[in-house]
Protein backbone atom coordinates (compact mmCIF):
# COMPACT_ATOMS: atom_id res chain seq x y z
CA UNK A 1 0.00 0.00 0.00
CA UNK A 2 1.17 3.33 -0.47
CA UNK A 3 1.03 6.42 1.78
CA UNK A 4 0.18 9.61 1.01
CA UNK A 5 -0.65 10.72 4.24
CA UNK A 6 3.34 11.43 5.64
CA UNK A 7 4.16 10.64 9.01
CA UNK A 8 0.81 10.57 10.70
CA UNK A 9 0.83 11.15 14.67
CA UNK A 10 -2.14 9.37 16.75
CA UNK A 11 -5.59 11.08 16.46
CA UNK A 12 -7.14 11.24 19.79
CA UNK A 13 -9.86 12.27 18.06
CA UNK A 14 -11.51 13.86 14.72
CA UNK A 15 -14.19 16.34 14.06
CA UNK A 16 -16.34 17.18 11.21
CA UNK A 17 -14.80 18.81 8.70
CA UNK A 18 -11.17 17.95 10.26
CA UNK A 19 -8.68 15.98 8.06
CA UNK A 20 -8.75 11.79 8.40
CA UNK A 21 -7.06 9.08 6.97
CA UNK A 22 -8.29 6.86 4.69
CA UNK A 23 -7.43 3.60 2.87
CA UNK A 24 -8.89 3.68 -0.73
CA UNK A 25 -8.14 2.28 -4.39
CA UNK A 26 -5.32 4.54 -6.42
CA UNK A 27 -5.58 5.20 -9.73
CA UNK A 28 -3.24 2.83 -10.49
CA UNK A 29 -5.00 -0.12 -8.75
CA UNK A 30 -2.93 -0.20 -5.70
CA UNK A 31 -4.40 0.97 -2.20
CA UNK A 32 -2.92 4.19 -1.27
CA UNK A 33 -3.62 5.75 2.46
CA UNK A 34 -4.07 9.35 2.31
CA UNK A 35 -6.17 12.43 4.68
CA UNK A 36 -9.06 13.26 2.93
CA UNK A 37 -11.52 15.91 4.72
CA UNK A 38 -14.62 14.54 6.93
CA UNK A 39 -18.18 15.57 5.18
CA UNK A 40 -19.37 14.16 1.88
CA UNK A 41 -21.44 17.43 -0.61
CA UNK A 42 -24.84 17.95 0.60
CA UNK A 43 -27.39 17.23 -1.08
CA UNK A 44 -27.94 20.02 -3.86
CA UNK A 45 -31.76 20.49 -2.53
CA UNK A 46 -30.38 21.06 0.82
CA UNK A 47 -27.89 24.12 -0.79
CA UNK A 48 -30.82 25.31 -2.46
CA UNK A 49 -33.02 25.67 0.04
CA UNK A 50 -30.32 27.53 2.25
CA UNK A 51 -29.83 29.81 -0.83
CA UNK A 52 -33.05 30.79 -1.12
CA UNK A 53 -34.13 31.68 2.71
CA UNK A 54 -30.91 33.33 2.54
CA UNK A 55 -31.99 35.02 -1.02
CA UNK A 56 -35.54 35.81 0.90
CA UNK A 57 -33.49 37.40 3.45
CA UNK A 58 -31.67 39.93 0.79
CA UNK A 59 -34.66 40.78 -0.87
CA UNK A 60 -36.26 42.02 2.43
CA UNK A 61 -33.57 43.99 2.61
CA UNK A 62 -33.55 45.47 -0.92
CA UNK A 63 -30.31 43.96 -1.08
CA UNK A 64 -29.36 42.99 -5.30
CA UNK A 65 -27.59 39.91 -5.94
CA UNK A 66 -26.73 37.22 -8.28
CA UNK A 67 -28.42 34.09 -7.66
CA UNK A 68 -26.58 31.95 -9.37
CA UNK A 69 -23.31 33.12 -7.87
CA UNK A 70 -25.40 32.71 -4.49
CA UNK A 71 -25.93 29.18 -4.53
CA UNK A 72 -22.43 28.21 -5.77
CA UNK A 73 -21.10 29.96 -2.29
CA UNK A 74 -23.60 28.58 -0.22
CA UNK A 75 -21.50 27.18 2.36
CA UNK A 76 -21.65 22.72 2.26
CA UNK A 77 -20.48 21.89 5.74
CA UNK A 78 -20.33 18.62 4.74
CA UNK A 79 -22.88 15.40 5.47
CA UNK A 80 -20.78 13.38 7.65
CA UNK A 81 -22.90 10.52 8.04
CA UNK A 82 -24.20 8.18 5.01
CA UNK A 83 -27.40 6.21 5.85
CA UNK A 84 -30.62 6.63 3.89
CA UNK A 85 -28.76 5.05 0.50
CA UNK A 86 -31.74 3.31 -0.17
CA UNK A 87 -34.56 5.67 -1.41
CA UNK A 88 -37.98 5.28 1.32
CA UNK A 89 -39.70 6.61 -1.72
CA UNK A 90 -38.49 4.18 -5.10
CA UNK A 91 -36.90 1.38 -3.14
CA UNK A 92 -33.96 2.30 -5.52
CA UNK A 93 -30.60 3.83 -4.68
CA UNK A 94 -30.30 7.20 -3.66
CA UNK A 95 -29.76 9.14 -6.58
CA UNK A 96 -27.93 11.88 -4.36
CA UNK A 97 -25.03 8.82 -3.31
CA UNK A 98 -25.17 6.60 -5.99
CA UNK A 99 -22.35 8.03 -7.78
CA UNK A 100 -20.05 7.38 -5.17
CA UNK A 101 -21.33 3.40 -3.77
CA UNK A 102 -19.54 1.93 -7.00
CA UNK A 103 -15.82 0.69 -6.22
CA UNK A 104 -14.01 4.21 -7.50
CA UNK A 105 -15.40 5.92 -4.54
CA UNK A 106 -15.33 3.70 -1.62
CA UNK A 107 -13.13 4.03 1.00
CA UNK A 108 -12.00 2.41 4.19
CA UNK A 109 -11.99 4.79 7.50
CA UNK A 110 -9.41 3.41 10.02
CA UNK A 111 -10.35 4.00 14.12
CA UNK A 112 -9.37 2.30 17.19
CA UNK A 113 -12.41 3.88 18.84
CA UNK A 114 -15.38 6.18 18.17
CA UNK A 115 -18.09 8.54 20.21
CA UNK A 116 -21.31 9.05 20.35
CA UNK A 117 -23.09 11.78 22.63
CA UNK A 118 -25.44 10.42 25.23
CA UNK A 119 -28.95 11.40 24.03
CA UNK A 120 -30.80 8.29 25.51
CA UNK A 121 -29.33 7.49 28.58
CA UNK A 122 -28.74 10.75 30.97
CA UNK A 123 -29.16 12.99 28.18
CA UNK A 124 -26.07 14.71 28.29
CA UNK A 125 -24.75 15.02 25.15
CA UNK A 126 -21.42 14.11 26.60
CA UNK A 127 -19.35 11.43 24.44
CA UNK A 128 -19.75 8.04 25.29
CA UNK A 129 -16.40 6.00 23.45
CA UNK A 130 -16.68 2.62 21.80
CA UNK A 131 -14.19 0.23 20.81
CA UNK A 132 -14.14 -4.01 20.24
CA UNK A 133 -12.27 -3.81 23.28
CA UNK A 134 -10.04 -1.95 25.99
CA UNK A 135 -6.76 -2.38 24.22
CA UNK A 136 -8.67 -0.50 21.11
CA UNK A 137 -7.57 -2.96 17.84
CA UNK A 138 -8.03 -1.62 14.87
CA UNK A 139 -11.04 -1.56 12.59
CA UNK A 140 -12.76 0.24 10.41
CA UNK A 141 -15.79 2.23 9.21
CA UNK A 142 -16.93 1.47 5.29
CA UNK A 143 -16.54 4.76 3.74
CA UNK A 144 -17.20 6.79 0.11
CA UNK A 145 -14.85 9.21 -0.87
CA UNK A 146 -14.91 12.06 -3.68
CA UNK A 147 -13.00 15.25 -4.97
CA UNK A 148 -14.95 18.35 -4.08
CA UNK A 149 -14.82 21.89 -4.92
CA UNK A 150 -17.27 24.11 -2.50
CA UNK A 151 -17.07 27.01 0.38
CA UNK A 152 -17.19 24.94 3.71
CA UNK A 153 -16.71 28.18 5.61
CA UNK A 154 -17.40 31.84 4.45
CA UNK A 155 -14.16 33.29 6.19
CA UNK A 156 -12.06 30.43 3.85
CA UNK A 157 -13.85 31.01 0.94
CA UNK A 158 -13.99 28.56 -2.29
CA UNK A 159 -12.03 24.99 -1.55
CA UNK A 160 -10.84 22.16 -3.21
CA UNK A 161 -10.66 19.14 -1.27
CA UNK A 162 -10.78 15.22 -1.21
CA UNK A 163 -13.72 14.36 1.18
CA UNK A 164 -14.94 11.09 2.82
CA UNK A 165 -18.08 10.20 4.71
CA UNK A 166 -19.20 6.58 6.32
CA UNK A 167 -22.20 4.67 5.93
CA UNK A 168 -24.23 4.41 9.04
CA UNK A 169 -26.99 1.81 10.17
CA UNK A 170 -29.20 0.43 12.80
CA UNK A 171 -27.45 0.91 16.94
CA UNK A 172 -26.40 -2.27 18.35
CA UNK A 173 -26.35 -2.76 22.02
CA UNK A 174 -24.27 -1.23 23.56
CA UNK A 175 -24.22 1.98 21.14
CA UNK A 176 -28.25 1.61 21.27
CA UNK A 177 -28.83 2.39 24.87
CA UNK A 178 -27.29 5.83 24.48
CA UNK A 179 -27.83 6.65 20.76
CA UNK A 180 -30.08 4.89 19.45
CA UNK A 181 -31.08 6.63 16.06
CA UNK A 182 -27.60 5.32 14.63
CA UNK A 183 -24.47 3.45 14.55
CA UNK A 184 -21.08 3.93 11.98
CA UNK A 185 -20.94 0.67 9.57
CA UNK A 186 -17.91 -1.16 10.99
CA UNK A 187 -15.91 -3.62 9.08
CA UNK A 188 -14.17 -6.47 11.02
CA UNK A 189 -12.47 -9.15 9.63
CA UNK A 190 -9.96 -8.72 6.52
CA UNK A 191 -12.66 -10.47 4.15
CA UNK A 192 -15.65 -7.69 4.78
CA UNK A 193 -12.64 -4.80 3.98
CA UNK A 194 -11.03 -6.88 0.62
CA UNK A 195 -15.25 -6.74 -0.44
CA UNK A 196 -15.55 -3.31 0.36
CA UNK A 197 -12.53 -2.61 -1.87
CA UNK A 198 -13.50 -4.77 -4.22
CA UNK A 199 -14.89 -4.54 -7.95
CA UNK A 200 -17.89 -5.72 -6.86
CA UNK A 201 -21.40 -4.15 -7.62
CA UNK A 202 -23.21 -1.80 -5.27
CA UNK A 203 -25.51 -4.28 -5.14
CA UNK A 204 -23.36 -7.03 -3.92
CA UNK A 205 -21.98 -5.42 -1.38
CA UNK A 206 -24.47 -3.39 0.27
CA UNK A 207 -25.55 -6.07 2.70
CA UNK A 208 -22.66 -4.58 4.39
CA UNK A 209 -24.31 -2.05 5.73
CA UNK A 210 -25.87 -3.62 8.44
CA UNK A 211 -25.11 -3.45 12.79
CA UNK A 212 -22.50 -5.65 14.25
CA UNK A 213 -24.26 -8.08 16.53
CA UNK A 214 -25.23 -7.02 20.18
CA UNK A 215 -21.97 -6.83 22.90
CA UNK A 216 -19.31 -6.87 19.77
CA UNK A 217 -18.27 -3.42 21.12
CA UNK A 218 -17.89 -1.99 24.59
CA UNK A 219 -18.00 1.26 26.07
CA UNK A 220 -13.71 1.93 27.43
CA UNK A 221 -14.51 5.83 28.21
CA UNK A 222 -16.77 8.17 29.27
CA UNK A 223 -17.25 12.43 28.83
CA UNK A 224 -13.55 13.22 27.02
CA UNK A 225 -13.87 14.95 23.30
CA UNK A 226 -10.68 12.89 22.84
CA UNK A 227 -10.09 9.14 23.07
CA UNK A 228 -5.82 10.13 24.25
CA UNK A 229 -5.72 6.65 25.42
CA UNK A 230 -5.52 5.23 21.99
CA UNK A 231 -2.40 3.02 21.16
CA UNK A 232 0.27 4.43 19.12
CA UNK A 233 1.64 1.97 16.24
CA UNK A 234 4.54 1.87 14.38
Amino acid sequence: MTDRTGNNPPFGSVYPDGEAPVVRVGADGQREMANLRWGMPSSKRALMDAAENRANKMRAKGTEFDFAELLRMEPDKGTTNVRNTTSEKTGKTNAHWAPWLGVANRCLVPFTSFAEPDQDHEGTRKNVWFALDDSRPLAFFAGIWTPHACVRMKSKGWEEIEAFGFLTTDSAEPVRAYHKKAMPVILTSEDEWDLWLSGDSWEHVKSLQRPLPDGTLKVVAFGPRSDEVAPVRA
